[in-house]
């Protein structure tokens, strides 16, 4: 998905995320927190107080909240899931589908569920809001968002911007873009900003001469897209496309990661959950890192609304967001955090930096030790893959 993603209120994360995908999937996703059948653990609010399922052979339930619909973008959680990974450490994880309608953020916030995934900005906006969310793992060691343009616009760079029509979702999607264009010496109020659609459909019909995209989702639109001048699918080489990750940029924030509310983990035995659960998630996102296929055809038969080459692609684009992970998957890289923090102060995303408890490293550490040095946790040598997309996404 983009995902569920931005800084929206969170319900807009997930339309961030929509179109076909959207870091999310496809605009006709549930409107309820629908169970993924992950599992059968009990659809209310997970208990406060878990029973400790080593003593007595019982699971514990635990409810894990996405941001948007069955996509690759969450093939870790699925693949953790399908190989066995929570239960092998006495867990009985639900998966909670996002969509257009569920505030992801909220619904872990009020105990709907008990742990999360979203951007860090929408969770950190949520916990200025009066929540006591933490992050407890971050999950995307870089930024998937993305400005693509045409080659016939010349847009190489956020400089070359200027005087363009320019679009974005705005909404609280626009910080790395405007702080972007004023790196660059320009104004984001003075320059053609333009709202744009969840999809590429602006950027396709002329109407924007650059568009924002997340690189597992909408920009796959456009290679999806046929080119009326040759009859062909768009090509990579048709676009220029500028990463906020560059170090020419330099604009990127954290995006994707993992948080529960401070009550929760100071329940009962459940900092412990927390950290099982983050040991065989990090498993699953290394299983999907080596077995990408495999876990393509897992969120497949998860009832994707998206077509198999659009979800080989994303699991591609996803792979290279996580890895590699220099301290470890999901450790959150202090540098990048406080490069968030500037960016969304500076855009309003926050009124102010959040105080030094809105995020803790000490159980995903826990968790990587857990795993042992015999498993890669960082992905050192990790490349992308070729991934041919179709018409459609099919």
């Amino acid at each position: 998905m983009r995902g569920s993603r931005k800084f929206l209120a969170l319900t807009a994360v997930a339309a961030v995320l929509v179109a076909a995908c959207s870091s999310s999937g496809s605009s006709s996703a549930p409107t309820s927190a629908a169970s993924s059948a992950a599992s059968t653990a009990p659809s209310s609010a997970a208990s406060s107080a878990p029973s400790t399922a080593a003593s007595t052979g019982a699971l514990t339930p635990v409810k894990f909240q996405l941001q948007w619909v069955a996509q690759s973008q969450f093939a870790g959680y699925y693949a953790a899931v399908d190989q066995g990974y929570y239960k092998d450490l006495g867990l009985d994880v639900t998966l909670l589908l996002g969509g257009p309608n569920i505030n992801n953020v909220q619904v872990v916030a009020t105990g709907g569920a008990d742990i999360g995934t979203a951007w860090l900005p929408n969770m950190l906006q949520s916990r200025e809001g009066g929540t006591d969310l933490v992050s407890i793992a971050q999950i995307f060691q870089r930024s998937g968002t993305r400005m693509a343009g045409f080659k016939a616009a010349n847009i190489t760079s956020p400089a070359t911007m200027a005087g363009k029509k320019v679009g974005s979702w705005l909404g609280g999607n626009e910080p790395e873009l405007f702080a972007a264009l004023t790196k660059a010496g320009l104004d984001p109020t003075k320059e053609n900003i333009i709202k744009q659609n969840f999809d590429m459909s602006g950027l396709l019909k002329g109407d924007l001469d650059v568009a924002q995209a997340m690189i597992y989702n909408e920009y796959a639109q456009v290679l999806e897209a046929k080119n009326p001048a040759t009859g062909n699918l768009y090509q990579p080489a048709d676009l220029n496309v500028v990463d906020f990750n560059d170090a020419s940029v330099g604009t990127a924030m954290l995006q994707d990661q993992i948080f529960a509310t401070d009550k929760w983990l100071k329940t009962g035995n459940n900092a412990d959950v927390a950290t099982k659960f983050l040991q065989a998630t990090f498993k699953g996102w290394i299983f999907c890192r080596d077995n990408a296929q495999k876990c393509v055809d897992i969120v497949l038969a998860k009832g994707s609304q998206l077509g198999a080459s659009h979800q080989a692609w994303q699991m591609n684009e996803i792979n290279a967001l996580i890895w590699p992970s220099p301290a470890g998957v999901g450790l959150l890289d202090k540098t990048l955090y406080d490069q968030t923090i500037q960016i969304a102060t500076t855009y309003k995303v926050l009124k102010a930096a959040p105080s030094a408890d809105a995020t803790r490293t000490d159980l995903a550490q826990k968790a990587l030790d857990a795993l042992g040095t015999s498993v890669d946790t960082k992905g050192a040598s990790f490349q992308k893959g070729t991934v041919t997309l179709n018409a459609g996404g099919n």
